[in-house]
C-alpha cells in the first residue's frame, strides 16, 4: 500500500507505478466522490457516449479508402509519436 500526503494547495500525488499501470499521464481527468467507506477516485470517461448513427461518416477521407499499408504505416507512425513522448 502506498502512502501520500495532501499538499497545501489540497494536491495529492499519485504514486508513479500506480498512474503508469493505469496509462494515467497529466491532464488526466478523474471523478471524485465520497463513499461510506472513504473517497473513490476514478477516471472520467474519455469520450461522451454516442451511438453508431451520431458518428458513421465523421472521418470522411478524400479520393479511394485507405489500403493496409496506409493503415499500417500511420498506425506505426503514431506509435512512435506516442512513444518518444513517453505515452505507449
Amino acid at each position: 500500500m502506498a502512502v501520500s500526503r495532501l499538499s497545501t494547495k489540497g494536491q495529492l500525488i499519485l504514486p508513479k507505478d500506480i498512474r503508469t499501470s493505469h496509462c494515467w499521464g497529466p491532464g488526466t481527468e478523474f471523478i471524485i466522490e465520497e463513499t461510506k467507506e472513504g473517497i473513490l477516485l476514478r477516471p472520467s470517461r474519455r469520450f461522451p457516449p454516442a451511438t453508431l448513427d451520431s458518428v458513421i461518416g465523421c472521418l470522411k477521407r478524400k479520393g479511394e479508402p485507405a489500403t493496409l499499408a496506409e493503415m499500417d504505416a500511420a498506425i506505426g507512425h503514431e506509435v512512435k509519436r506516442r512513444h518518444d513522448r513517453g505515452r505507449h
